[in-house]
């Protein structure tokens, strides 16, 4: 395919796409007829019905990826009529295009034009969720680093810090911290907390910050009052997890934080010396 075309093509599908009012990304299927070479609305609902068949398949809700509409159009005569259309997502038009006529330029341009769209919001949608888990890292780092100062401040002593975490780690996974070290093959000098996937991260300090908040309130002036007090809260937020079926130490270990936060830090490197990078 020439280049001009591509150009060509590009420039005429991106300027077909329009943003639903959550920002979502959206094509009209009147629109995306024609832009794929189809004359006959009769012959490309018969894709589109390929393409739902697909998306099922596929586990995606039909209804998310495929909305029924109305919209009017003009008459010949200058008056309007209201016709049927269906809003299509990245995805949906992926799938028609994965569904059309091959021999059509159109949709071996789609084809490939749609496919590269949903990798790229497949990426953002990762590094979205990877930034996350890092931001949650860091916070649950921040909120442990108050709690040994509250330990201090309110006993004189945050020396069993350490032991008071892990008696939280064995009520929050009914396992000690050493147990979870080795069923997710963490390294003995590196945090449990650097392998665990988000929720666990979340939970961690959701329970540390409880104890923080209650031993300040209380004036809880011992270790073992605060221990006793951390251990509590670690038991509530595990039956919580539990209650809506997650169970912390049956959940995998996910990627090393720190591997992570360098290939973020890298990419975003990457994005200011040449912003197309990571497109590519």
């Amino acid at each position: 395919m020439k280049t001009e075309i591509v150009h060509t093509l590009t420039d005429t599908f991106e300027a077909h796409a329009q943003q639903a009012e959550n920002g979502i990304e959206f094509w009209l299927a009147r629109d995306l007829q024609h832009l794929l070479g189809y004359d006959e609305w009769r012959n490309f609902t018969a894709v589109i019905n390929k393409a739902k068949t697909a998306c099922e398949v596929s586990d995606h809700a039909i209804s998310d990826h495929f909305v029924d509409v109305n919209k009017m159009v003009d008459l010949g005569s200058g008056s309007q009529r209201e016709v049927d259309d269906i809003m299509l997502t990245r995805y949906a038009c992926y799938l028609i295009a994965q569904n059309g006529d091959p021999r059509k330029q159109q949709i071996a341009f789609a084809q490939t034009y749609f496919a590269m769209q949903t990798r790229k919001a497949e990426q953002i949608e990762q590094r979205l969720l990877e930034a996350e888990r890092v931001s949650a890292r860091k916070k649950l780092t921040s909120t442990e680093k108050e709690l040994s100062a509250v330990i201090y401040e309110q006993t004189g002593s945050d020396q069993n810090f350490a032991v008071i975490r892990s008696k939280g780690d064995q009520a929050l996974f009914g396992k000690t911290t050493q147990a979870m070290k080795s069923q997710w093959k963490v390294p003995d000098s590196r945090p449990l907390a650097d392998f665990a996937p988000t929720i666990i991260l979340k939970a961690k300090d959701f329970a540390t910050e409880i104890t923080i908040f209650n031993a300040r309130q209380n004036q809880l002036a011992s270790e073992s009052a605060i221990s006793s007090e951390h251990i509590t809260n670690n038991e509530a937020v595990r039956k919580t997890l539990l209650e809506r079926g997650i169970r912390p130490e049956s959940l995998p270990a996910a990627e090393d934080v720190k591997k992570v936060e360098r290939r973020l830090a890298a990419d975003e490197k990457k994005a200011l010396k040449n912003p197309d990078a990571l497109d590519s």
